[in-house]
């Protein structure tokens, strides 16, 4: 049996290689890309807002929060840093410039307050 080995010139198969290698690149950095868009609309809740929300037994259910990120991004893209958002039972101060939720009240101790240094405030039902 004759079997004859093809040498390809050293040149072609660098560049073969690094053309898989710049695939694999890309496709990396798109999946961290979009990781990190995802991970960049979410609503982080510091730890004194969550105690607070402990404390005063307030609820906001997963479509509740869905609904609070969204608009809180909405208002971040307009230019709002600071913002009070009410809900039916809750009045949460966040920051939309850092995407987190300061601080949380029912309505209730939220009646007779006066909110200052926010820029924007979010209205939902």
């Amino acid at each position: 049996m004759n079997i004859k080995y093809i040498q390809q010139p050293y040149h072609i198969q660098t560049r073969l290689t690094s053309n898989v290698s710049n695939d694999k690149q890309s496709v990396k950095q798109s999946f961290q890309n979009i990781l990190e868009s995802e991970e960049a609309k979410q609503l982080k809740v510091s730890k004194h807002a969550s105690n607070r929300l402990q404390e005063r037994n307030i609820a906001i259910d997963d479509k509740q929060w869905e609904k609070i990120t969204n608009k809180v991004f909405e208002a971040k893209s307009k230019g709002v840093n600071d913002s009070l958002v009410l809900t039916n039972n809750a009045a949460l101060i966040v920051s939309a410039k850092n995407a987190t939720v300061i601080t949380a009240m029912n309505r209730q101790e939220a009646q007779d307050q006066l909110f200052t240094n926010n820029d924007g405030t979010i209205v939902l039902e």
